[in-house]
């Protein structure tokens, strides 16, 4: 348990330096595109630069819920603040909705009066924040498997970088044919993109916060492998769920067949191995119980404690 703790703090300042690094980039591009925008009147743009600037929020929230999480557990917070990240997730997620929702408004007027868009300046901006944007997604790949509030980041600067390639194709596309109507219909486009990853985040971190099964995690198969360990007869009343991204927790009852009580030691044992070995569920609640307690008011396991 004091392992895991310390391997997770490791783990922790290690998201922290890559979140800082990709803060630094998106808090510059959202001023550099912001100003390009204004100046070409380019939607596309404009609609990235506050994406951007979201997304600077939600890395800096991202952070602070790292933070909280090396936090250590308390008399009322006995799980530590663990779930600060997954709260961190569930907002980052809203916030990409309603950036999604605000393009989709934008794009609508636009269809209705297009406006003149500067398409060579658009593209210049575009490209710059579309290389800032690998360099940020480029850092934060790995860490974003394995945990959801940096998943949660990593989907906004990858959509961001989505943004980009978007806003280069209509500069592109208005600097050749001069239709400005790309503008808006590469916006839409956009935000279909990230209104996708967004609703996969919400759900997910929905799921942690009312304690569902692990989505990888198969409670049928955990059940068949405990019940091949020696001296186990049955397991019921299981309940498994996730702490945060990566840390998940199992409380159950296992029927165990009449015998000594340090033979029963030997079995919560085995099932904790196997929990933690075959399926990486560290931490574990197991109550025995044995068919005589049910017939009998004595039991061997009585009698021995």
């Amino acid at each position: 348990m004091t392992e895991h703790i310390h391997g997770s703090h490791s783990l922790i300042d290690t998201n922290q330096r890559r979140l800082l690094i990709a803060l630094s980039i998106t808090g510059l591009m959202t001023i550099v595109e912001l100003a390009g925008g204004l100046i070409s009147n380019s939607l596309a743009l404009i609609g990235d630069a506050g994406h951007m600037f979201t997304d600077t929020l939600a890395l800096g929230l991202s952070l602070f819920a790292l933070n909280l999480a090396k936090r250590p557990a308390s008399q009322t917070k006995t799980y530590g603040f663990y779930r600060a990240e997954i709260l961190a997730a569930l907002i980052n997620g809203t916030l990409l909705v309603l950036v999604s929702a605000y393009i989709f408004y934008e794009a609508y007027h636009r269809f209705v009066e297009p406006p003149e868009v500067r398409g060579g300046l658009m593209l210049i901006v575009a490209a710059i924040g579309l290389v800032a944007n690998v360099v940020g997604i480029s850092i934060l790949r790995s860490a974003s498997r394995g945990n959801l509030n940096v998943k949660g980041a990593f989907l906004h600067m990858w959509s961001d970088t989505v943004s980009s390639v978007g806003v280069i194709a209509a500069g592109i596309i208005i600097l050749l044919t001069g239709r400005t109507i790309a503008d808006p219909i590469i916006s839409i486009i956009i935000g279909l993109l990230i209104l996708r990853g967004a609703g996969g985040l919400v759900l997910e971190s929905i799921n942690i916060l009312l304690e569902a099964v692990p989505k990888h995690l198969d409670v049928g198969q955990i059940n068949n492998k405990i019940r091949e360990i020696k001296g186990v007869k049955d397991v019921h009343d299981v309940h498994l769920w996730a702490i945060t991204s990566g840390m998940y927790a199992i409380s159950c009852h296992l029927l165990i067949e009449d015998q000594m009580v340090s033979n029963c030691t030997q079995i919560v044992e085995e099932v904790n191995q196997t929990l933690s070995q075959k399926f990486g569920i560290s931490h574990s609640t197991v109550q025995l119980e044995c068919e005589e307690c049910e017939n009998s008011p004595v039991c061997h396991i009585r009698r021995e404690t």
